[in-house]
Formats: C-alpha cells, sequence, structure tokens
C-alpha cells in the first residue's frame, strides 16, 4: 500500500481511537463537578473512572483474541456501536450507580478500540514503518488529551457536563463510516473457531474481584477482616484456575507460550508501570488543577497541556526517528528515565507551588511516556508470530490498563484517606468541626465556591499534599520500566506487513495487490490466456497470458534437473526447477523441493520467469516495490530456482 492509502485506511482507526480517548479525558475535569452534582462522594469519584479502565481491562484480551479468529473489521464495528450507546445512556444518568454502570459498557467498547486499532495497524504496515504511523496515533492520543478535557470544560461550564459524554457519538458514527469504506482486510480462512469461554470467565472474574477487593479495601472494609480474605484470596483461586484452563485450551485467551519470548514478558512488565504512571497520575492531576489551585474545569484542562503536548512532540519525533532508521531502543530507555525523573518531580509539589515548575515536571512525564508507551507494542508486535498478533498486542494493553485500574483503586484510596486526614487536622488545628464541610464531611468532594475563605485554603493545601503523596506511590513502578525496558532484546524491525507475513505462512499471494489481481485476470476461467493489450499489460502480464496453458503442466511435472532434489521437509510433491540467466550470466543451479504452499502460488512464479523469458524482464526495483514479489525477492533461494 502507498502511503496515501495507508493513510486513508488508518483514518477510521484513528477516529476510532479518539472517541476511546475522549470517552476518559472529556470528563476529566468535569468529575468533581459531576459527582457533586449527582451527591457522589470520593469512592464515587474513583469507581466513575474504575468502571471504565476494570471493564477495559477485563475485554481487552478477548477482543485481541476474538480478532485472531474472526473478521478484524466487524468486530471494530461492533466496539464503535457499543461505545456509542453506552455514551449515549451515560448522559442520561441520573446518579452515580447509574453513571458508574454505562460506564463500563463504554469501557467494554474502548478495549475493544484500544486492542483492534493496533492489531489492524500491523496488518496494513510493516514493523519498519510502522513507527511514524505510531507517531500519528500518539498525535491523536495527543488531540484527544488536550480537546478532550478543554472540550468537556467548556460543555461543563456552558451547556451542562452531560454534553461530555454526547460529544464523542458524532466521531463514533463518522469513525464507522469511514471504517466501513476504506479498510479492506482479507478474509480469514474458515475454520472452526473455538472460544474458551471458561478460560475468559475465569480471567474476568478473577481480575474484577482483585481490583474491587483493592478499591474498596480500607474503606468499605478493614484490610484484616473476613470479607477482605474472601475476596483476595478468591481472585487468586479464580486466576490461577485461569493459568490452568488456558495451559490447557486449545485457542486461550492469554496465550502462555508468548511468556517463553523475552520481549513479550519485559514488555508486560514495563506496561504494568507505564499504566499506573499514565493513568493514575492523568485522572487525579484534574483533582489537583480544580481542588488544589482552585481553578474551573476549562481552566484545568487547559492547565495539563504542557503533558499532553510533551506526549505529543515525543510521539511523533520518536516515531519519526524510527521509521527512518530502524532504531527503537535508544528512544524508550530515554523516555523511561524522563518518565520515572518527572513522577518523583511531581511528588513535591504542594498547593500554591509555582505553575512553571508544574508544567516543567507535566512536561517531562508527558515526554516520557509518548516514547515508551506506543513502542512497547511496536516491538512485541515485531517479535511474535503473526498467527498470535492480536493476541500478543491485547495482552500488552491488556497488563497495561490492568496496572492503571490497580493504580487509580490503590491511589484514589490513598488520596481520600490521606485528604480526609489532612483536612480533618486543619479543621481541627483551626478551630472548625470537620462537619462544617456539609455531608460528606471532610470525606465528600467539596464545592469550593461554597466554603468560606479560611476554609478554602485548608481544602486546597490538603487536596496538594494529598495528589503528592499519589505521585510519590507511582514513582518507584517508573524505576521498573526503566529496568526492563533496558532488558528488552534489540531486535531489528521487520519489513514486510502482516498480510503479507500471513500469506507467506500459508503459500497465498498477498492479499489486496493490484499487481496480483491484473496478472489473475489475464487468465480465463479454464486456464488458457485471456487476450492482453500490448501497450498496457504489465510484463508480469504479458508472461502470465503467454504461458498460462503450461500452469497445470508445470505444477504437475517431475523435476528434470539432473541431479535428484533432495527433500526440505515440506509437504508435497517436488516443483520443476530451473536456472534463470540474469544479464547473460549463468547462475549455478540449485535443486530445493519448493512447493506452491511454501513460496506462494504458482502463477505469481511462471509470471515473473515468462515476462524474462519474453524479452520483458522485470526490473529488480519494481520487484521489490511490488508487494506481489516482494516475498520471493526477499526469499533468494526461490528468486534463483525461477
Amino acid at each position: 500500500m502507498s502511503h496515501r492509502e495507508v493513510l486513508t485506511a488508518l483514518s477510521g482507526l484513528l477516529m476510532g481511537m479518539l472517541v476511546a480517548i475522549l470517552s476518559s479525558t472529556v470528563v476529566s475535569t468535569s468529575l468533581p463537578r459531576i459527582v457533586s452534582d449527582l451527591d457522589g462522594s470520593q469512592t464515587s469519584y474513583t469507581w466513575v473512572i474504575t468502571a471504565t479502565l476494570l471493564a477495559t481491562t477485563v475485554s481487552t484480551p478477548l477482543w485481541g483474541k476474538f480478532s485472531d479468529l474472526t473478521n478484524r473489521k466487524v468486530l471494530l464495528q461492533v466496539a464503535l456501536v457499543l461505545f456509542v450507546l453506552a455514551s449515549v445512556a451515560a448522559g442520561f444518568s441520573q446518579n452515580t450507580a447509574t453513571l458508574i454502570t454505562f460506564r463500563v459498557f463504554q469501557g467494554l467498547g474502548a478495549g475493544g478500540l484500544t486492542a483492534l486499532v493496533q492489531v489492524v495497524m500491523s496488518d496494513i504496515i510493516s514493523p519498519r514503518e510502522r513507527g511514524r504511523y505510531m507517531g500519528y496515533l500518539g498525535a491523536v492520543m495527543s488531540v484527544g488529551t488536550i480537546g478532550g478535557p478543554l472540550l468537556g470544560g467548556v460543555l461543563t461550564d456552558s451547556i451542562g457536563w452531560r454534553w461530555n459524554f454526547f460529544v464523542g457519538v458524532p466521531v463514533g458514527i463518522a469513525a464507522l463510516v469511514v471504517i466501513q469504506k476504506t479498510l479492506h482486510l482479507p478474509a480469514k480462512p474458515k475454520k472452526k473457531v473455538v472460544i474458551d469461554y471458561w478460560g475468559a470467565g475465569l480471567i474476568a472474574g478473577g481480575v474484577s474481584l482483585l481490583l474491587i477487593w483493592v478499591s474498596l479495601g480500607g474503606k468499605q472494609f478493614e484490610w484484616n477482616s473476613v470479607t477482605s480474605w474472601v475476596m483476595g484470596l478468591g481472585a487468586a483461586a479464580l486466576l490461577v484456575l485461569a493459568v490452568v484452563v488456558e495451559f490447557r485450551s486449545k485457542e486461550p485467551i492469554i496465550p502462555l507460550t508468548l511468556f517463553t519470548n523475552r520481549t513479550f514478558t519485559f514488555a508486560v512488565v514495563a506496561s504494568l508501570s507505564v499504566g499506573v504512571a499514565m493513568f493514575g497520575t492523568s485522572v487525579f492531576l484534574g483533582q489537583y488543577m480544580q481542588l488544589a489551585r482552585g481553578q474551573s474545569p476549562t481552566m484545568a484542562g487547559i492547565l495539563t497541556l504542557p503533558m499532553v503536548l510533551g506526549l505529543l512532540i515525543s510521539s511523533m519525533v520518536a516515531g519519526a526517528l524510527i521509521s527512518k532508521y530502524g532504531k527503537w531502543k535508544p528512544y524508550m530507555i530515554v523516555g523511561s528515565i524522563l518518565l520515572a525523573a518527572g513522577l518523583f518531580l511531581m511528588s513535591t509539589i504542594e498547593y500554591d507551588t509555582n505553575f512553571f515548575v508544574v508544567s516543567v515536571f507535566m512536561a517531562m512525564m508527558g515526554l516520557g511516556i509518548g516514547m515508551v508507551m506506543q513502542n512497547l507494542v511496536l516491538v512485541v508486535q515485531n517479535s511474535v508470530d503473526v498467527s498470535v498478533v492480536g493476541a500478543a498486542s491485547s495482552s500488552v494493553a491488556f497488563f497495561r490498563s490492568l496496572g492503571g485500574t490497580i493504580g487509580v483503586s490503590v491511589m484514589g484510596a490513598v488520596l481520600g484517606t490521606k485528604v480526609s486526614g489532612y483536612i480533618t487536622d486543619g479543621l481541627t488545628d483551626a478551630g472548625v468541626d470537620p462537619s462544617a464541610l456539609g455531608g460528606g464531611g471532610a470525606t465528600s468532594i467539596p464545592d469550593l465556591s461554597t466554603v468560606p475563605g479560611p476554609i478554602r485554603t485548608i481544602i486546597e493545601s490538603a487536596y496538594g499534599q494529598g495528589v503528592a503523596d499519589v505521585f510519590l506511590i507511582a514513582a518507584p513502578l517508573a524505576l521498573v520500566t526503566i529496568v526492563f525496558v533496558c532488558l528488552l532484546p534489540n531486535v531489528e524491525l521487520g519489513t514486510k506487513t502482516g498480510i503479507q507475513r500471513a500469506a507467506a505462512s500459508t503459500g497465498g499471494p498477498t492479499a489486496g495487490s493490484s499487481a496480483s489481481a491484473s496478472a489473475s485476470a489475464s487468465v480465463d476461467s479454464e486456464g488458457g490466456a485471456a487476450p492482453v493489450d500490448g501497450n498496457d499489460a504489465s510484463p508480469a502480464a504479458k508472461g502470465v497470458a503467454a504461458t498460462a496453458g503450461l500452469a497445470p503442466a508445470v505444477s504437475s511435472a517431475p523435476a528434470t534437473a539432473s541431479t535428484p532434489a533432495p527433500t526440505s521437509g515440506l509437504a508435497g510433491s517436488p516443483a520443476p526447477v530451473s536456472p534463470i540467466d540474469e544479464g547473460g550470466d549463468a547462475v549455478e543451479r540449485r535443486h530445493h523441493s519448493h512447493t506452491a504452499t511454501s513460496t506462494g502460488t504458482i502463477d505469481t512464479i511462471i509470471a515473473t520467469g515468462a515476462a524474462e523469458v519474453a524479452g520483458h524482464p522485470v526490473p529488480a526495483a519494481e520487484l521489490a516495490e511490488s508487494p506481489v514479489f516482494s516475498s520471493l525477492v526477499e526469499e533468494k533461494d526461490v528468486a534463483a530456482d525461477r
């Protein structure tokens, strides 16, 4: 595919990803107002976010596995429809329980988009070129992250927070239309689809129970209580059973054999800590800006721009450099160091810290996330077999979301406990009864506009210190990212798309190849040659037209080489072997046993060879650029035999 064709197909995918990002960022600056209007608490605030992350986390590996088994385009469209409907329903919520429920369905749709967009990118873009397109994906993520909070703040301050959920609907519908018209993927080989229901259920149950335990522990029940022990041990038992089932399943949701690949294993560990840093810190930055700095939702979005701009710049620049030079590891190491440094520095902020200093710290975090996050998926896709690229890609996203969800839950619990303690201590020291804050006392989300000046300062100071404590929790995890990024094997990026790799592994022609289509069109249904216009036809088409009638004879003829051809271990009868002449110099005969299933269709081989024999040789440059012949060019023995 040309650059323009790739961009056309990619446009719908990027719009879908934008919708998924908007689901979280558009409400990030508005959540204090939303939860306050719906009479929620700090626990409700955390669960509105956690519900989406939980559903996204649990569903991501399922979407990825299904993408290896069935039509990826249809799955994308299903995820978009689910997301759009859930967004509309969430906009009509009348209480936090209803809002949390529909946020779960939003998360299910977002999980599909998160898993599938990058899998489809691997189908149509080679790893070497994918860096620049990952930069585009990073740019879309930045636009969603920048525009989401700003748009959410403006909508909340003008026509109401409910429009935070409605605003993504037109984008989702547009993405559906664009994907339908521009994304054309080859059909999956027909086979019986086996779904690992037990594995899916056990993974979903175990992960959900684990996250609920982490979220409610210390608030709804004591950590050292019967409820806590039952939930913790129950989650562990379900996950252990899931591992047993996955080992025995024919089509496991998360193939455990992937962990024998060092690149995959190290990327998963690094993704866990990146998820904590990315999801956790971005969520609580909104609270810092509004409840520690006293800003409106709109201004809170504007004030987080340094972090998002850092992400935008680093993802675009690093992606372009990776595609140009083929080196990815130095950028990821630098990015992980910047992320750790930014998190440690953010743990020093207070409610009155100079905003320029805070901006520098946020920019460092953004630069680090932009260099690391998407490239972890890139290196995994480059190192695994094409048949499991969906499961591998979604597993990295799964563990990243798992880390983010656990991180948000833990940090939300820490923030709630710390802020409540700081506010209670501050009010007590000032001789004020904590119940003066109203309904929930020190545990509720306050509306600063209704709080007297001295008490407001106490609340702002409490949230400033509490958010700093949250960053201090995330900072050591970034050191884990540095270690495992450094341990990643420095494997060279491949030059074939997922579709080309799949075609090579099955022996079929590259799907979507216009050259292959034109060559095949030159042969009629009975195997004879169709008329070819000598002025317009390509050399390959002329060759097929001249020799198409020989295809059955050639493909079934015995080898004519003087020396018997040794077997190569491939199934099938040996294909004929013949020398070719390049520039008048005889090429030494090579006796190999090649079959159509291992080298491509016999028509493709005949087309190129016949074109050369007929005096219309295909230039090497044309062969190198053509997706039809790229596999033959790279397999030099096959090219020599041809």
